[in-house]
């Protein structure tokens, strides 16, 4: 089994998205890897920008442990509207609890 590391590198903004770069390495291959966040995303509040990385390495993670083994994910990968809201969800912070 080959050991896989994701490091983010950069991003470019464009007029309709965020393209985040992450090298992907799997043994002595290296690969970088594309993800785009819609700029609307952004100006909604539906994600915050330094999250931004995270839902990346998310979604690489979740292509990579969906593909078969050794095989990298598309070079280019577009997070869905569902994608993202699947992130808010999960890391929204949780209501206090009340003492009784």
């Amino acid at each position: 089994m080959t050991t896989t590391q994701v490091e983010y590198v950069d991003f470019t903004a464009t007029e309709a998205v965020r393209e985040y770069r992450l090298r992907v390495r799997q043994g002595a291959d290296v690969h970088h890897v594309t993800v785009a966040i819609p700029n609307e995303a952004f100006l909604s509040g539906r994600v915050r920008y330094q999250d931004a990385p995270d839902i990346c390495f998310l979604k690489i993670q979740r292509e990579l442990a969906g593909g078969e083994d050794g095989v990298l994910p598309a070079l280019a990968l577009r997070m869905t509207d569902e994608e993202l809201e699947e992130y808010r969800v999960s890391h929204a912070p949780k209501a206090p609890r009340r003492r009784s």
